[in-house]
């Protein structure tokens, strides 16, 4: 039930997930914060010299709250970062609608992407002894029995 709830959260919609419309004003959205972070426009001292990725931005269904999943490079100091957008979010909101034309410009919330961890436990899990043998092919095995 919590899996189906983030990816509704994420999404914005219900068990459909987002419309077409949502996508690509998300994808706007994201490209505008993206070149505000890497042109280094925001003048706060925990945000300077440090690079953020923004992995996705998720629009509500009236396109007026957007979250946007951001992990800065290495994963350092999140929760420091995370705090340094929130404070200066009314002022990156302006500078995305400067960029982006919608009929609104949407509020930004920000996270941190956890699906950087997911990829990294999931990969730890394939590599471990016991599911390794497992994940070869089936000619694989068949020349390591002949040899």
């Amino acid at each position: 039930m919590a899996r189906q709830r983030d990816i509704q959260d994420r999404t914005g919609g219900g068990a459909r997930g987002p419309s077409q419309r949502q996508l690509r004003a998300g994808e706007l959205i994201r490209h505008a914060v993206a070149e505000v972070l890497t042109r280094e426009e925001i003048h706060h001292k925990d945000l300077a010299g440090v690079t953020i990725t923004v992995t996705e931005v998720a629009l509500s269904p009236d396109l007026r709250q957007a979250t946007c999943y951001i992990m800065p490079l290495g994963g350092k100091d999140t929760d420091k970062i995370l705090q340094a957008l929130k404070e200066t979010g009314g002022w990156l909101g302006g500078q995305v609608a400067k960029r982006v034309q919608l009929k609104y410009a949407p509020r930004l919330h920000f996270r941190v992407d956890g699906s950087f961890d997911n990829a990294a436990h999931v990969q730890k899990l394939l590599k471990r002894d016991d599911v390794a043998p497992d994940l070869l092919p089936e000619g694989d095995e068949n020349e390591e029995d002949g040899a």
